[in-house]
């Protein structure tokens, strides 16, 4: 059993917040646009950090767990580029000046940080009473997973999105940006600006990434601290890897397939270990070790075919984040 004293919490969370508040400060403080080479930088600074923790902690606590953190920074890396995939959507859909995207992925990171750390909470919570809530998390994945690999072509339909329609109802809705302002006025009432909007739109789609990504961490490991270390390092460079990748995602046109496999994957795994537990323990379980084989295999896999099939630039496909649902003309269409 893993024992983290109150010092390693507060290590850990301080270290996370600083490392927050810079990326607060390049985003939110000093909006601009964000060059190839400070792109890079900034993400391998944010990579070599993660690592450095995740070694140092295995050191301390034994590379059992050691093993556990780095599998779940993996998945919850994996699951935040196609993140990544909706933030390019979104910030199309509403044409986000570029001097404006890095303040709408701070606050996307912020707000993802905090849904999470909650979910993480009530998800520890839940496992720690009731036993069969791997069970609830292993199918909730399954289901993610084929509905994602369903609609792996797909991109989410975002002022279908019920926050971003709600949001419609209640302000009325300026046609351009005012600076970096919410809220402006225009003909003489107040209005909300589209980057209002655009916040809104992130944080829905926020916390239908924290329903999906905490059930799958879980499913590496049942440490609440190795989950929220996973995902805050995961999570935070994601405002540098945005822009370093951002040419890249279009050629990723396999990763929703592999992120589908990799769900469905965990989904199974939490099933297996609902089944040792609670009916019979003669049922096997899957090892972290052979898990981050695997997830790391299927990343590979996806990752190098995109990329040879991509090759040239003439194929006349690109890369989709996917989708759990149809979007709503095609519904239409066929109904």
């Amino acid at each position: 059993m893993l024992e983290i004293s109150g010092l390693e919490w507060a290590v850990t969370i301080g270290v996370i917040l600083a490392l927050l508040a810079v990326d607060l400060v390049q985003g939110w403080l000093r909006p601009h646009k964000v060059g190839f080479g400070e792109a890079t930088a900034w993400s391998v600074f944010y990579i070599a950090v993660a690592v450095v923790f995740g070694i140092v902690f295995a050191q301390v606590h034994g590379w059992d767990f050691g093993t556990q953190y780095f599998t779940g920074y993996i998945v919850e890396k994996s699951l935040s580029v196609d993140n990544l995939f909706v933030f390019v959507v979104i910030m199309t859909t509403f044409a986000v000046p570029d001097e404006h995207q890095q303040k709408v992925l701070t606050f996307g990171i912020v707000l993802a940080l905090i849904m999470r750390a909650i979910f993480i909470l009530v998800g520890a919570a839940l496992l720690n009473l009731f036993s069969f809530m791997f069970l609830v998390f292993g199918l909730l994945l399954l289901w993610t997973a084929v509905q994602l690999y369903r609609h792996k072509d797909e991109e989410p339909d975002i002022e279908d999105n019920m926050v971003v329609k709600g949001a419609r109802r209640l302000f009325p809705v300026s046609t351009e940006y005012d600076g970096g302002h919410l809220f402006t006025r225009e003909g003489g009432r107040r209005v909300a600006t589209p980057l209002f909007l655009v916040l809104v739109a992130i944080g829905g789609i926020d916390l239908l990434f924290a329903l999906d990504s905490i059930p799958a961490v879980f499913g590496v490991t049942q440490q609440a601290y190795i989950v929220f270390a996973a995902n805050a390092f995961a999570l935070l460079g994601l405002r540098a890897l945005f822009f370093l990748v951002k040419g890249l995602l279009d050629r990723l046109i396999y990763l929703s397939t592999g992120l589908a496999i990799i769900l469905g994957f965990i989904g199974v795994k939490l099933v297996l270990h609902w089944l040792h537990v609670d009916i019979s323990p003669a049922v096997p379980e899957i090892p972290t070790m052979i898990s981050l084989v695997v997830i790391l295999g299927i990343l590979a896999i996806v990752t190098v075919a995109s990329l040879v099939v991509t090759r040239g630039g003439n194929t006349g496909r690109t890369a989709k984040p996917g989708s759990l649902k149809a979007r709503k003309e095609r519904t239409e269409q066929q109904g």
